[in-house]
């Protein structure tokens, strides 16, 4: 099995060569295979036919150039002119006005008499064409005839045909066919050779850069490498440009996303650190004291309250790792945003009244999205819940709902202490929190996951959730859901029951 993306690339070059070699030999072949070029045999033929013509003719201004020397026999060429008509090789008639021959060369006589019979009658028959010869079959071999007329002669001499065999140009043409299959043969391995070499030449430095990716990808192996970056990513339009930078990004997702696990994991153990702590210690001390005694109902009670805020840390946690996973289900049916602002709203006066925090609904109007009313609950609430946690006493906590380009706006603004612009852009991210000594200060710890939640919540119904805030004038959380539809408050309805 071959392994290297260099080999194969030179294999399939070569296969690639070998097929369109063998298809340019075989047309060549098959082109050449039935077509023998007698072109130049045709022409030969008329010029010999030529060539006899001006022998008679010049033999002519001499004087006779035609004898009797056999009554039975008839008329033949005088000897001068007979020798002078063996120059021409082939074959060569020469045919008085009656049809008898007067010359027959040597070669026409050395035919079989069959053959010599056909020869003269079509000698008779052919047309006197000066541009072409004519194809006889003979049983043997083949020839071509080219005739000329001699109308102005003053002898007897009525037509000259001259004819050479085609067999020579056949066994020229059968030898071109053999070594051109033999130089095919040659060839063939040495252009495949030579292909192959530079396929593979070009296939090293096409996979040249691939290398060098692999080399660097196998140094970036582990979370603490993920800082490192791919060479080679500027060069614009190039595919290996392009999964360079591809592969930056994706580590640069990674180097993210550990950092983010690393992050996860430590704050994750630092919350649980702490009520695990404290839960062992009033275990401990609820075994020293005596039994039913206040002192061990106060460390039950303690023990009891931090296992409830771990188990809420936990379900954070689980929230969160469904969302990671895409399993955030949402059961959508039609939510009252106008009612469940209202209860959100008294829930809130009743948490501020410790601290004197006033709760107001600003705007509220009637209006319904489609969407998981305790999702969308505990959003609203998670954000209302920290407005009063970071609102000094005697601060103000507004509540708002509106329509803005068929969009439902809910805004919870406060009062408090605010957030750094610095600290501003991951308030989202989990566990952060700006002011970790706030939340003691505020004498309610948070697990830091509310806000990470709520922007889950947010995304998964289409909407988005922002913030604005300036240190020391409070803050400014928008929650804007898309679909939102005005109720009619004339007509009674029955309000959803209300989630708790």
């Amino acid at each position: 099995m071959i392994r290297s993306i260099r080999a194969r690339v030179t294999l399939l070059f070569l296969l690639a060569m070998l097929s369109a070699l063998s298809a340019f030999a075989i047309g060549i072949w098959l082109r050449q295979r039935d077509s023998v070029d007698y072109r130049e045999l045709q022409r030969y033929v008329q010029s010999q036919a030529e060539l006899a013509i001006r022998i008679i003719m010049q033999a002519e201004t001499r004087g006779p150039v035609t004898v009797v020397r056999d009554s039975l026999v008839g008329e033949t060429l005088t000897s001068e002119l007979a020798s002078a008509m063996e120059v021409i090789p082939d074959y060569l008639l020469v045919i008085d006005r009656t049809g008898r021959s007067l010359y027959v060369s040597e070669k026409a006589r050395a035919l079989p008499d069959s053959d010599r019979n056909v020869l003269f009658s079509r000698a008779l028959d052919i047309e006197a064409d000066e541009t072409r010869a004519t194809l006889l079959t003979l049983g043997v071999d083949k020839l071509f005839l080219s005739a000329r007329d001699e109308k102005t002669s003053r002898s007897s001499i009525a037509r000259i045909v001259a004819g050479s065999s085609a067999r020579p140009t056949e066994d020229t043409w059968r030898e071109s066919q053999i070594a051109l299959r033999r130089s095919l043969l040659v060839l063939l391995p040495v252009a495949l050779l030579i292909g192959g070499v530079w396929a593979y030449i070009i296939g090293g430095v096409a996979v040249r850069p691939i290398t060098t990716i692999i080399s660097e990808l196998e140094a970036i192996t582990d979370g603490r490498s993920l800082h490192r970056r791919l060479g080679g990513a500027d060069a614009q339009g190039d595919e290996l440009a392009r999964l360079t930078s591809t592969l930056n990004a994706m580590i640069g997702r990674l180097e993210n996303s550990f950092g983010g696990l690393r992050r996860f994991t430590a704050d994750a153990s630092h919350e649980l650190k702490t009520p695990l702590t404290v839960l062992r210690a009033s275990i401990e001390r609820a075994m020293m004291a005596r039994r039913g005694s206040n002192e061990q109902m106060e460390c039950l009670e303690q023990a009891l309250n931090e296992v409830t805020r771990m188990a809420d840390l936990v379900n954070s946690l689980l929230s969160l790792a469904r969302a990671d996973e895409g399993r955030f289900d949402l059961v959508r049916d039609v939510v009252l945003l106008d009612s469940m602002l209202r209860d959100i709203a008294e829930t809130a006066t009743i948490l501020g009244e410790p601290n004197g925090i006033e709760v107001v609904v600003s705007e509220c109007e009637p209006l319904t999205v489609e969407g998981d009313a305790p999702r969308l609950r505990q959003l609203l609430l998670n954000l209302v819940e920290n407005a009063i946690k970071y609102t000094t006493v005697g601060g103000t906590v507004e509540l708002s709902l509106s329509t803005e380009q068929g969009a439902a706006v809910l805004t919870v603004k406060d009062t408090g202490m605010g957030i750094a612009a610095a600290d501003l852009p991951f308030i989202f991210e989990r566990f952060w929190r700006a002011d970790r000594a706030r939340s003691r200060k505020s004498g309610r710890g948070g697990t830091g996951l509310g806000l990470a939640i709520s922007q889950y919540i947010a995304q998964a119904h289409g909407g988005t959730l922002t913030a604005q805030s300036r240190l020391g004038r409070g803050s400014t959380f928008t929650l804007t859901l898309p679909g939102a539809v005005r109720r009619d408050v004339s007509r009674p309805e029955t309000s959803p029951p209300r989630v708790a």
